[in-house]
């Protein structure tokens, strides 16, 4: 697991907030997300691990990408469909675009999508 940025949080809810930040990466149907430019460089690494992973597409790969993203149909559609996009792609999968700052707390938004 990635894992250099504490995000102000303790252990399990950050490793929670992580798995459900690229669950719902890869869940959107325009592949993009919404959230904050510290979440979003901790989310990218991981999303890009997914997708290395099920690149391989082999059963071991879907296990340990099904050990960190709970939902079956997010796993069949990371394999299905985005992995096969990237197949001559090594790496770099992510972009992150910044949108200004928040209105409530003043922090820094962004857009983390697929390339």
């Amino acid at each position: 697991m990635a894992g250099y940025r504490k995000l102000g949080r303790p252990t399990d809810q950050r490793k929670a907030m992580l798995r459900n930040l690229v669950t719902s990466f890869f869940k959107s149907e325009d592949g993009r997300i919404i959230t904050t430019e510290a979440r979003a460089k901790e989310v990218r690494s991981l999303a890009e691990k997914m997708i290395t992973l099920a690149k391989r597409g082999d059963l071991h790969a879907r296990r340990q990408v099904l050990a960190f993203i709970t939902e079956e149909e997010v796993v069949a559609k990371l394999f299905s469909e985005v992995a096969p996009k990237y197949a001559e792609r090594n790496g770099g999968y992510t972009r992150i675009i910044k949108m200004g700052p928040r209105r409530g707390d003043a922090a820094e938004m962004v857009i983390l999508e697929l390339v």
